[in-house]
C-alpha cells in the first residue's frame, strides 16, 4: 500500500513593522508595542517626547519627524501547524529601510564616502544646496530666479584653501499595500507577549522607488556634475541594491559617475547597527540600466512582438463584426 508523503503546511508571509522609534519590533515587549501604538491617536506634536536614535546631523531636529515612527519594515511567517511567527529566514528577513534618516547611524555613511571619494573621513555636511533655478517674469517684467531643485546632501573637505566636494543622494524605500495604521490598531488589542502577525498586506515598492523617484534624480544631476568633474554618492540599503538590475562596474573611482554605497544592518542586543557592505563604481548609463531593471530587446524581437499584438487587434476587431452582424 502507498503511502502518501505528508506535506508540510506553507507558512504565510507579509512585511511588518521592523523597527520602530529606533528600537527593534522583535525585541519589544507588549506593553511597549501598545505604548507606541497608542502615540499615533494622538493628535498634534506626537514626536516631539521621542528622539530619533540615528539622526547624526546638528541641523536636524532631534526628535522622530517620520509619520508612524517606523523606521524599517522586514519579512514575517505565520507558521499555522505551530500557531508561531517568525522573522522569514535568511536575506528574506532583512530590514527593508523606509526612513531615510535611519542611514545617518553614528555618522558612519559620511566617513565612509568621506574617506572613498574625498580622503577624509569628518567631512563637513551641508544639506539642500541650491542646484536647479527657473526663471520668472514679475509684474513689472522684471526677471527673477527661483530654486526648483536641490542636492539634498554635499560632503565638503577644506584642505589648503581649496573646498573638495561631492554630492549626495539617501534613497529609502516606499512601500504599497495597507497603511501602518492597520498595524497600529491592532497592536493597541494585542495581548500576550507572542509576536503578532502582521494585519496588512504590503510590499517595498522598489520600482517607485527606483526607476520613478531615484533615475530622474540621477538623470538630472549626474550630467551637471560630471561636467564639473565632481561624483553622486547614492547610499542604499543591500534589499534596495539587490532588486536592482545588473549594472556593469567600473574598476576606479576617477572613471565612476556615480559611487553606489550599499549598507547592511546586523542584530546588536535589542536593535540593529548600520554597518558598510560593499561600494560599487558605476557610470550614470550603466545605473540607469540597473534602475530599469532590464536591457532593451533587439529590433527583430520588437518588431515580432508589434506583429503578435496587430495580429491579436485583428482578431478582436473581427470577432467584434461577427458579434455585431
Amino acid at each position: 500500500m502507498t503511502k502518501h508523503k505528508e506535506h508540510k503546511p506553507r507558512a504565510r508571509s507579509r512585511y511588518g513593522i521592523g523597527e520602530w522609534y529606533g528600537k527593534s519590533f522583535v525585541g519589544l515587549s507588549s506593553a511597549e508595542r501598545r505604548h507606541f501604538a497608542k502615540i499615533q491617536r494622538i493628535k498634534g506634536s506626537k514626536h516631539a517626547n521621542i528622539p530619533c536614535p540615528f539622526k547624526s546631523l546638528p541641523t536636524h531636529k532631534p526628535w522622530c519627524t517620520k509619520e508612524g515612527g517606523v523606521c524599517s519594515i522586514r519579512l514575517y511567517e505565520h507558521h499555522s501547524d505551530r500557531n508561531l511567527v517568525s522573522v522569514a529566514a535568511g536575506q528574506a528577513g532583512n530590514l527593508v529601510t523606509i526612513c531615510p534618516y535611519r542611514f545617518q547611524q553614528k555618522a558612519t555613511i559620511f566617513k565612509w564616502i568621506g574617506e572613498t571619494l574625498l580622503g577624509h573621513s569628518d567631512p563637513l555636511v551641508v544639506g539642500e544646496v541650491g542646484f536647479l533655478e527657473q526663471e520668472t517674469s514679475g509684474e513689472a517684467g522684471a526677471n527673477s530666479k527661483r530654486k526648483v531643485g536641490s542636492i539634498d546632501n554635499v560632503l565638503v573637505r577644506r584642505i589648503e584653501g581649496e573646498v573638495r566636494w561631492c554630492a549626495l543622494e539617501i534613497q529609502a524605500v516606499y512601500f504599497s499595500g495597507a497603511k501602518m495604521s492597520q498595524e497600529f490598531d491592532a497592536l493597541t488589542k494585542h495581548k500576550g507577549n507572542n509576536l503578532p502577525f502582521p494585519k496588512g498586506h504590503r510590499r517595498p515598492d522598489f520600482r517607485s522607488s527606483g526607476p520613478k523617484r531615484l533615475m530622474p534624480q540621477l538623470q538630472i544631476k549626474v550630467p551637471t556634475l560630471r561636467r564639473w568633474g565632481k561624483k553622486m554618492a547614492v547610499i542604499v540599503d543591500r534589499s534596495f541594491f539587490d532588486a536592482l538590475g545588473k549594472m556593469e562596474a567600473v574598476k576606479d573611482v576617477s572613471s565612476c559617475d556615480i559611487a553606489w554605497f550599499v549598507v547592511r544592518y546586523e542584530e546588536s542586543g535589542q536593535g540593529f547597527s548600520l554597518k558598510p557592505d560593499f561600494v560599487r563604481f558605476t557610470t550614470l548609463e550603466r545605473a540607469v540600466e540597473g534602475l530599469t531593471g532590464g536591457y532593451p530587446v533587439t529590433l527583430e524581437q520588437f518588431e515580432t512582438r508589434i506583429r503578435e499584438k496587430l495580429a491579436a487587434v485583428a482578431v478582436a476587431a473581427e470577432a467584434k463584426r461577427d458579434s455585431d452582424q
